[in-house]
């Protein structure tokens, strides 16, 4: 039933509208072999084979959504360099719209390079400035969403800490989006979760609730809730959508919570999976499903892309099959 009520709701209902805004970064993956030992220090050295570039960071959000059939606009900020516009020429290849992407001279574009023997990770190299943009900046920012907030179907906040989405702007989006009657979701980064103040769902993973609520472990369903009891206070948030690795996803309200198990089988690499389960969750969200069968959706869709070495997306029938296969 779960996998004919995706089918039919994707093959008969309008292609949604998405609104991603948040840090873009360029994932830079370098592959190779490693059969021996560097004699200038205890390192292994890598014999490359191949390069790959794609998207990461909420443009690897926006990325799994046009995979997965939406219609996106993207929303964020550049270093003035050639990894941004590597970025931008990586987004107009897959139609996300790029309009409201802002060039900031003051940064670097964020590269996270891996270098990956085999399927060991041997080292990540991470380039980038943090520091939060400008107040000129942001209300420029600001001012270009209002078309593309009321236009949208769902916003999403995709937040990595990067200097995009400060206290300010952050709730400022939150307003404009309640005022147009728009949901807004949020993968949160950070301490200060004041900054989501009005979302209607955040979606932080173990580690981030326990350190968002001050807590030393969240690990027993009792420790979860009262994490998110934190949150709601000052978020006032309807959901709290808690991934939790291997022990699957927790769905949470003020008043309830349930947990649905892991359904991977294989875990290669979880780079971007969260990102895959944000998309996941915005897009069923979009076609009217509730909480739970968004979840589990998003559930499916994550374990799909961590089989996969590197940031990788799906598709809406790679989910129905991964659901079918399941009752095998």
């Amino acid at each position: 039933m779960l996998a004919e009520k995706l089918q039919k709701a994707n093959s008969e209902k309008p292609k949604p509208n998405i609104l991603v805004i948040g840090d873009l970064m360029l994932d830079h993956y370098i592959f190779g072999s490693a059969t021996r030992l560097s004699p200038e220090a205890p390192v292994p050295v890598v014999n490359v084979q191949r390069e790959r570039k794609i998207v990461g960071g909420a443009a690897n959000v926006a990325s799994n959504l046009v995979d997965l059939g939406a219609s996106v606009t993207l929303a964020g900020i550049l270093g003035d360099d050639t990894f941004g516009s590597e970025i931008i020429e990586i987004l107009s290849e897959k139609n996300i719209e790029t309009s409201l992407i802002l060039k900031d001279d003051s940064r670097k574009t964020t590269v996270k390079t891996r270098v990956i023997a085999g399927t060991h990770q041997i080292v990540r190299i991470d380039t980038e400035d943090i520091h939060d943009i400008s107040a000129a900046l942001s209300a420029t920012f600001l001012s270009g969403l209002d078309e593309a907030i009321e236009k949208t179907d769902i916003v999403i906040l995709s937040d990595y800490n990067k200097g995009l989405l400060t206290s300010e702007l952050s709730l400022a989006i939150i307003a404009r989006c309640d005022a147009l009657g728009k949901k807004i979701i949020v993968d949160p980064k950070g301490l200060d979760y004041s900054k989501y103040n009005g979302a209607y769902l955040i979606k932080p993973n173990r580690k981030e609730l326990a350190e968002a609520a001050k807590k030393v472990s969240v690990h027993t369903q009792a420790d979860l809730e009262s994490a998110a009891s934190i949150i709601f206070e000052c978020t006032a948030a309807a959901y709290l959508i808690v991934t939790l690795s291997e022990g699957g996803i927790a769905i949470i309200t003020p008043d309830d919570s349930k947990i649905l198990p892991v359904v991977a089988t294989e875990v290669y690499d979880v780079t971007g999976a969260g990102d895959t389960v944000m998309a996941t969750l915005a897009y069923c969200l979009s076609l009217g499903f509730d909480i739970e069968d968004a979840c589990r959706y998003a559930n499916f869709a994550a374990s799909i892309v961590i089989k996969q070495i590197g940031s990788a997306t799906t598709t809406i029938d790679e989910i129905i099959n991964a659901i079918k296969n399941i009752r095998k």
